[in-house]
């Protein structure tokens, strides 16, 4: 595996923006996607895309989770669509809570280390699947990823019942270390903004769904996502506050559990992911690879000439390296 940035994108912020913004992301026709609703064992509702095109219901079903305020139609969820099109596999992206464009029904919402939900997402994917005897391969991006890699980590040897092979992209596995520096300089200027533009509209709505469930004075003082996680991820979902949250939900301390092929991809100059929180060699056991490219940005890894370039090069790369692992 290799990858190289082009020429013309240079540096982890604009390898991060540029993919995101005006990068390519499919070949031909945009992704059709075709959506259910599954209602939730607490009462709640989440959304799932289905790929909207035609196929045997024995092939094998990519499964994409988004990262923190993504959805399927993120830069990278239709580039990994278009990669299960073209590969003839079946493809779903399930919503996080909250992140289909509809505001969840819950005292709740979503986090890092929510691998429950991904327990129940899965496990049902699997049910319907056994029908036409077609397996399962799941990638997670950024927030996605981790919360991935903790339910492969909390199953165990029980994840091979479930999946063939899980990958990250992009994950922030220290959360305390990514937490901080989004916080800092350029990153909170400019990342940080960009995730409260939306996180905290959706925290009103969630207040005004639930009177009292939380301080809206302490919401809107919030200037950095430790602030909002302090006010509203971590008391919602059962954690302490932010030091607790960002340390239980964190996916390194725990990747020698993981007993299922995974990839787990990081760019050494990932603005949201310092290197020195990178896990090392010795941090994992054989079923785990590491690949970790000098250069991609966050969820960037963009390639092709100027303008406008490409974002096809890991869903490739990830996307076959998870089906050389159906069968094993």
């Amino acid at each position: 595996m290799n990858y190289v940035a082009p020429l013309w994108l240079p540096g982890g912020n604009l390898q991060t923006i540029w993919p995101a913004l005006y990068a390519r992301r499919v070949v031909g026709a945009r992704v059709p996607y075709r959506r259910e609703r599954w209602p939730t064992p607490d009462g709640d509702f989440i959304d799932i895309d289905f790929g909207a095109w035609p196929g045997p219901a024995s092939r094998p079903l990519l499964v994409l989770f988004h990262g923190l305020e993504g959805s399927s139609r993120s830069h990278y969820a239709e580039a990994f669509a278009d990669f299960a099109r073209s590969s003839g596999f079946a493809f779903a992206a399930p919503h996080f809570r909250g992140c289909s464009g509809e505001i969840n029904l819950a005292p709740r919402a979503y986090h890092s280390g929510d691998f429950e939900e991904i327990d129940w997402i899965l496990r049902r994917l699997h049910a319907c699947q056994q029908a036409g005897g077609g397996a399962i391969m799941a990638a997670g991006v950024s927030l996605g990823g981790n919360v991935l890699l903790r339910w492969a980590e909390e199953m165990g040897a029980q994840a091979a019942s479930v999946v063939a092979a899980v990958a990250a992209v992009s994950a922030p596995l220290d959360l305390a270390a990514s937490g901080r520096a989004i916080g800092r300089g350029f990153n909170r200027q400019v990342y940080t903004r960009m995730f409260l533009r939306t996180m905290v509209p959706k925290a009103l709505k969630k207040l005004a769904q639930h009177p009292g469930l939380f301080s809206r004075e302490h919401l809107l003082a919030a200037r950095d996502l430790y602030d909002f996680d302090n006010v509203f991820t971590a008391p919602l979902h059962g954690y302490r506050n932010t030091d607790d949250y960002w340390a239980r939900a964190s996916a390194k301390p725990h990747l020698r559990k993981i007993r299922i092929p995974a990839l787990i991809v990081n760019a050494r100059n990932d603005p949201f992911v310092p290197i020195g929180s990178l896990p090392r060699a010795q941090e994992v056991f054989e079923p785990v690879t590491l690949w970790q490219p000098a250069q991609g940005g966050h969820v960037g890894f963009a390639a092709g000439r100027l303008p406008p370039g490409h974002v096809h090069t890991i869903p490739q790369v990830v996307g076959g390296w998870l089906a050389s692992r159906l069968g094993q």
